[in-house]
């Protein structure tokens, strides 16, 4: 789990029943297109994400249909897993702990 892959997944599990397009990922993530859509592609085919198409008619809203993703069941579960993995992972270990790093270099 990269920290590009984290970010996404957090904007996805914000609000879990809605949809988000691409547009809307890259400016939330700050990501470009060459870097979210890979993202995405690698979630939908592990099954997390399901794209759906959106059901509006183009002549009335003057653009055509975005593409909608959202988390599977499945996708959320796992998800929510693997970020708090990643969290624990992340966390600093406990105070007492040898060859804590510090800021300026070197260990405690």
């Amino acid at each position: 789990m990269t920290v590009a892959v984290a970010k996404v997944l957090r904007v996805f599990l914000e609000d879990t029943a809605q949809p988000r397009y691409g547009y809307e990922l890259m400016q939330v993530t700050g990501f470009p297109s060459g870097k979210l859509y890979p993202i995405v592609a690698r979630l939908q085919a592990a099954g997390w994400l399901i794209k759906e198409q959106e059901d509006i008619d183009p002549s009335v809203a003057g653009r055509p249909p975005r593409r909608m993703y959202r988390l599977s069941p499945d996708g959320i579960q796992t998800a929510r897993f693997e970020l708090a993995a990643l969290s624990e992972q992340l966390r600093p270990p406990a105070e007492g702990v040898q060859g804590i790093l510090r800021p300026e270099g070197g260990a405690l």
